[in-house]
């Protein structure tokens, strides 16, 4: 495994245990899903330009624009979310309640 596949991996892993084990408030969740995205995004970019395939070159940008799609959503639940409940402490939301 070279250095360049080892440092984008340890990101996303990174963001994947910050994801699971660091679930307190919803932003630092919503920021490790950015992370892994980035992560991704960048791995992805660099797999298209190692192949030198014209066909693969278009979905680094469709992940991208994917990214940006999934933190405004998470930002406009994030702004809801504390409009009601007046935290984004995750242990205070209850889904089963309307």
């Amino acid at each position: 495994m070279t250095p360049v596949h080892f440092s984008f991996s340890s990101a996303f892993i990174l963001g994947l245990t910050g994801l699971a084990f660091h679930r307190t408030h919803l932003l630092s969740a919503l920021l490790c899903l950015e992370g892994m995205m980035l992560s991704l995004f960048i791995a992805l970019a660099l797999w298209a330009l190692q192949l030198e395939a014209m066909a693969f070159s278009a979905a680094p940008m469709l992940l991208l624009a994917f990214s940006a799609c999934e933190a405004s959503a998470g930002l406009a639940l994030l702004v809801a979310t504390t409009r009601t409940h007046g935290t984004d402490r995750l242990q205070n939301l209850n889904l089963l309640q309307c």
